[in-house]
């Protein structure tokens, strides 16, 4: 006798990654001007004329830009603060804690120059991609030196290097025989370096003006962000120009990037006033030693690697700031974010800019309220309010769905919106996603609005004794879902924290898997097909935080 299996159809717009199948990745196929608005089918909804609907799941980096005005007025201006100037400024003198890290700095950086002279140099031979060999020195020879041997505009455009496969400082010496890679802006590697560099110019601009305690500064998709726990202010837009003209200052000096490799003692020495940093040693450091990173006055706990000095960075725009926590978790504490975008060429700025323009004219919550479509409220933040004229696209989206399910032997059912949170511990939710959850007590019991339809679904299948006639049996549900998306993380239609969605779940036998997941993509294909869109699909299996047994994942790979 076969088992059961459930599997979960979801609409085409929404992002199947955690949800064991299928990533779609859509793009228009249409050249004309549209607007990117993500997830699901019913939030993904704008008119480009009266009889036009666009709709597109890709997310793009958000910032905010007009032809004449500066990215930080227009921040200003969404946030609703006034033009009036920052008095952000270089603090005089400079916090404390920048020479207490320089002075433990200098005391373990002539140990390590000690060491350095005292490794014997001997002859090594460097392997280039296209197999040409190269001579050196061990432990004075360094990738820079090989790429300034080959050409000084190779050495010059060079961003980053790769050694048996792993990135390294360019002035880092080599300390045996190897293959090197000479790595540039334009490969996704270099702009990841080049970004997390740009974010220490940017995190020694924070500690000279704010003073704070620095956190995470990590590169991302499109540049780099910056976190600092601020005791008893906040980073307004207006000071985001500030930072820039202190960044540009840092540039100018051209301050070499250097690395040290310290024990976790000296660490939580030289990082004891940052709580932050004690705990990331205390928490996350589990070798004696690890590295840091300084450039300037600043000193931060790093694992690199970084370009070879701040003059490497020729553009970049401090692009706005937002609120986060540490950890991602609410319930610690809150810090200032500040995001920035960085280019080793100042037209590849411009260009960006060119972008962000053109894609502000495209915005989706400015084109919402202007064509009469929706808005949102900060009384209910991440929850979208639709005017009559939204209202009908909405509803034309959920007649269009609905019928197709009735094409396809779906039927829609409708389940409650919160259940008892013994139900999301049973289905295995509740601790992987209760964070995310909007909870309440209720005559003692725990109960939580729901984030997704499966337990539900799940619910209703085992109500009563089924047959095996009667699968694939289809339940489809439009119900309202809420999820507890972090304040910051809030962006028009792209994130929300109430929305609703195509969503289906389907119980089938094992047999019957390869049959029901071609009908779910005929499905996305028709659908993307009605709008013009084409799609991309990639194939997801079994995840680090999977849920199913290793022989059922193991299964469906």
């Amino acid at each position: 006798m076969q088992s059961i299996v459930l599997l979960k159809r979801v609409g085409p717009a929404q992002n199947l990654t955690k949800l064991n199948f299928i990533y779609i990745q859509m793009k228009a196929a249409s050249k004309s001007p549209f607007i990117t608005i993500a997830s699901s089918s019913f939030r993904q909804v704008l008119l480009k004329s009266a009889s036009e609907v666009f709709f597109s799941t890709s997310r793009s980096f958000s910032t905010s830009a007009t032809h004449h005005k500066s990215f930080q007025k227009i921040q200003r201006a969404l946030m609703g603060e006034s033009e009036k100037k920052s008095t952000l400024s270089e603090l005089k003198p400079p916090p404390d804690y920048i020479d207490h890290r320089i002075n433990i700095w200098n005391e373990l950086k002539a140990k390590y120059q000690v060491f350095l002279t005292s490794q014997k140099q001997e002859d090594i031979t460097i392997t280039l991609p296209d197999g040409k060999t190269m001579p050196g020195k061990s432990w004075k020879t360094t990738p820079f030196d090989i790429a300034q041997s080959i050409s000084q505009g190779l050495a010059n455009a060079t961003v980053i290097s790769k050694i048996d496969g792993k990135l390294w400082d360019l002035e880092r010496p080599l300390e045996k025989s190897c293959k090197l890679e000479l790595i540039k802006f334009d490969d996704e590697e270099g702009k990841q370096v080049f970004w997390h560099s740009t974010a220490h110019i940017m995190g020694e601009a924070m500690e000279l003006c704010y003073g704070g305690c620095l956190c995470y500064g990590p590169p991302i998709e499109q540049g780099f962000y910056y976190d600092m726990f601020l005791e008893n202010r906040q980073v307004a837009g207006s000071d985001l120009e500030v930072l820039e003209n202190v960044m540009k200052g840092i540039v100018n000096k051209e301050q070499p990037f250097e690395r040290l490799e310290i024990t976790k003692e000296d660490l939580l020495r030289m990082f004891d006033y940052n709580p932050f940093k004690v705990r990331i040693l205390n928490e996350k450091v589990t070798t004696p030693t690890t590295t840091v990173y300084r450039c300037g006055p600043l000193i931060d706990l790093c694992l690199g690697p970084h370009i070879r000095h701040t003059g490497k960075v020729k553009a970049f725009a401090v692009t706005k700031n937002s609120c986060s926590y540490w950890e991602g978790d609410n319930t610690r504490e809150s810090l200032q974010r500040i995001y920035g975008i960085s280019f080793p060429d100042p037209k590849q700025l411009k260009q960006w800019k060119h972008l962000q323009e053109e894609a502000e004219k495209r915005n989706h919550r400015k084109i919402g309220v202007e064509q009469d479509l929706f808005f949102f409220h900060p009384l209910s933040p991440g929850s979208c309010f639709f005017y009559p004229k939204g209202a009908y696209i909405y509803n034309k989206l959920i007649e269009l769905i609905r019928s197709e399910y009735r094409k396809r032997g779906y039927q829609e059912v409708i389940t409650p919106n919160m259940y008892n949170s013994k139900l999301w511990k049973q289905s295995g939710h509740w601790d992987h996603y209760a964070e995310n959850m909007f909870q309440t007590e209720i005559e003692k019991e725990l109960f939580a609005l729901k984030p997704m339809n499966c337990p539900g679904h799940c619910l209703m299948f085992a109500s009563r004794l089924r047959s095996w006639r009667e699968l694939p049996l289809r339940y489809a549900d439009f119900g309202v879902l809420h999820r507890n998306e972090l304040s910051g993380a809030l962006s028009g239609l792209t994130r929300v924290r109430r929305f609703q969605q195509d969503d289906a779940h389907i119980f089938c036998m094992q047999s019957q898997i390869k049959s029901e997941i071609q009908s779910c993509l005929d499905f996305l294909k028709h659908i993307y097909g009605v709008f013009g869109f084409s799609f991309e699909l990639k194939l997801s299996t079994k995840h680090s935080s999977f849920l199913n047994q290793i022989k059922q994942c193991d299964y469906y790979r």
